[in-house]
Formats: C-alpha cells, structure tokens, sequence
C-alpha cells in the first residue's frame, strides 16, 4: 500500500476519509479521543501545501438528514485541536460541499457534513454506492483512507472512492494494522485476551479464532453470564443469551482439549435493577440470587484477573468488565485497566467502549501500549476476515 509520503500533495485537494465519530451530549463532545487520533495525518498534509478535505459519519442517521448527527461540533472541536479555523459544508456532495472544496486554498482543511446522511454511503446496492463515491471524486485529486473504525464496512467513502482517485493509506490506518499484525503474528507468549461488553454473540468470531492463538482468554461483562450458565451456574436475572448456549459449552470443550485456559469469574457484583443506586452486593457465581442481576465482576474476580495476567508478554483488551458508566460498577473494569498498566505485556486496548473506559476512568492513554480508535474492526481483524476498506487500498 502506498503511504502519502509517497503522494506528491501540494496545491492538491486530498479527500481524508477519518473517524470521527465521538460521543455527543446535545452539542457537546464528551470525549474527543477519534478526533486526535485523526490530526497526525491531517496536519502532515497540512504541512506539505494540501488542501484537506476531510470527511466523516456521526453515529446512525439512516441516510438522512438529522440535526443530532451533524458534525458542526465536530468541525469546532477539530479547529481548536489544528489551532486553525477549519471551513464547514452544509452538505456531503451536494452544492456547498462543491464551494466549501473549491474555496480551499493551500494548508487549508474543510470538513464535510456527516456522511451517512446520504443514502448510498450504506447502501448495498453497487451502483448506488458507485454514484455517491463518483461525486466524492469531484472534490478532490488524492484519496486518503485513514478510517480505520470504519474499514471493516463496504461503504461509499471507505471502499468505493479509493477506485475513483489516486489513493494512499493514512498514518493512523497504518499504525492499527502493525499493531495488530504483532497479535497474529508470532505474538510474545504468554498472550492474553481479555473480552466483556453486553453479548457473546458479538465476539463469537474472534472467540472461535482466538481458540488457536491466544494462551489464555478472560471473560467478563455481561456476555460472562451466558459461559456461566453454559458451565451450569444460575445467573438469577443477568443478561443471557439462551440461544448461544451450546456454541459456548462447544467452546469451553475446545478450549481444555486445545490447552486454551478461559478465565471466568468467581464473583459479581449482582445488583437489584439495572440502576446506579439500586441495592447490590458482590456474590459467588454459584450464589446468584434469581431476582438479582450481575453488573460487574467482583473484588475477588477482579484479583485473579490480576494474577492471570502479571507473567503475560501480550495482551488485547476488549470490552469493559461492566457497567463502568455507572459508578457502582465500574470497578471491574478500573481493576482491569490498572492490572494492564502495571504488567510488563504489550497492551493493545481494542477500541470502542474499552477505548471510552480508559479515558472516562482518568487512566493516562500513555500508560498502554496502543489504544485502537476500532472496536469492531479490531475485532474483525482477529477473526482474520478481510476488511474491504483495507482491501481497497492495496
């Protein structure tokens, strides 16, 4: 894959395909984590005389307009961060994003409207998405594909453009897949996963693969309780997914004939609602109470966790350990993150809500090895599934 030091840019218009899809209150941005992580590349164009037009979705409008997915807050918060004023098109590729490109001078960066407001950035339908990258490409010379929260989806500004212009890879898109290859590739053993988050059925891909791969896989989060009662516990009213019940205990039987040791915990912290200040208690997982349900993992989980990883060399974090947005439950996943920074392992935190977790508890990013701005694409990647906004780049 070609790099943009291999692209001649000045004087040029380079279209900058970035994730930048943070988290919004109202207007506010609460954490402007992607947003960062974007500005290497947009600054190295900057410097080097292009002209930067830099486009991204904002959650999941439908292929339409809706004022609580612009990126008008975006644009702002991207301003302050390149200390520059970055211009704002009222649209994607309709007649202001033209002007808004057209204006641009050299050094200089715009941002277009969300992207997903046009139906054919999602669309399965080749043609329509063919359409919409064709107008893409009339803004701009150079394509630079630097989204990687983005690259495992067939989307019109991912996978189509990059056939539309020139095209080179961008920095932070290179950076994730060294990363990741040195999980796939010959990693430093003993080698780690760590999986949470709400449903097993999102990780069964990477849990299949990871089976010949990984020494050691440690489970928490809410998909935990589908493994417990997959080894016979009751999880009282926890979340469960009832239809993965036999892929799990397929799983848990592979694992002791292949030598994968699976880590669960030996206590939660069961609550009585799904609320900050609802009545709760850590529990043994064989003491679930049937009205109570489990939002977190326990002190005594929260130790061996500790233990498992102290002699690891690599580990790959994804998913919080529990409801961590909610102060009675977040210790797990504080636990969790601590035991990473204290270990002498290559950490590589995938993305997503582990990613958000990190900054929210007021860990300091440094302190891990690599914080990938892509939960599912991480993810993806692991399973060994081929990401076509990669694919679109070679």
């Amino acid at each position: 894959m070609r790099t943009i030091d291999d692209l001649d840019v000045s004087g040029t218009r380079v279209f900058v395909r970035a994730d930048l899809n943070v988290p919004l209150d109202g207007d506010r941005i609460t954490d402007d984590g992607r947003i960062r992580a974007a500005l290497p590349t947009i600054q190295k164009l900057r410097e080097r005389g292009a002209r930067v037009i830099v486009a991204a979705h904002l959650g999941r409008p439908k292929g339409t307009p809706d004022p609580r997915y612009s990126l008008r807050p975006v644009a702002a918060r991207l301003g302050e961060l390149l200390g520059t004023e970055v211009a704002f098109a009222g649209d994607t590729a309709g007649e202001s994003a033209r002007a808004t490109a057209s204006a641009l001078t050299d050094g200089q960066v715009a941002l277009l409207e969300n992207v997903r407001f046009e139906p054919g950035e999602t669309s399965k339908d080749d043609a329509e998405r063919r359409e919409l990258a064709g107008r893409f490409a009339q803004l701009a010379d150079l394509y630079v594909g630097d989204a990687f929260g983005a690259v495992h989806r067939k989307h019109a500004s991912v996978y189509d453009l990059p056939g539309e212009l020139p095209h080179a890879v961008g920095g932070l898109v290179l950076t994730e897949i060294e990363v990741l290859e040195k999980l796939t590739t010959d990693p430093q053993r003993p080698y780690a996963v760590v999986l949470g988050g709400s449903k097993v059925s999102d990780k069964l891909g990477v849990i299949d693969n990871l089976l010949g791969t990984a020494d050691r896989i440690l489970i928490g989060g809410g998909m935990v309780f589908t493994f417990l009662k997959a080894k016979g516990y009751e999880t009282g009213s926890s979340l469960l997914e009832s239809d993965q019940l036999d892929t799990v205990k397929s799983y848990l039987e592979r694992a002791e004939r292949e030598g994968v040791e699976i880590v669960l915990p030996v206590d939660v912290v069961a609550a009585e609602k799904f609320a900050a200040d609802s009545p709760h208690a850590a529990v043994d997982v064989d003491a679930i109470p049937s009205d109570r349900m489990g939002l977190d993992i326990g002190p005594k989980s929260r130790e061996l966790f500790a233990e498992k990883l102290a002699d690891t060399r690599t580990v790959f974090w994804n998913g919080p350990m529990g409801v961590f947005e909610m102060e009675p439950y977040a210790g797990g996943t504080r636990a969790l993150a601590q035991s990473l920074i204290d270990s002498d392992a290559f950490t590589v935190v995938g993305g997503g809500d582990s990613a958000a977790a990190v900054r929210a508890l007021g860990f300091d990013e440094s302190a891990l090895g690599h914080i990938s701005t892509g939960g599912g694409a991480s993810l993806e990647y692991l399973e060994g599934k081929n990401l076509p906004g990669i694919d679109a780049l070679a």
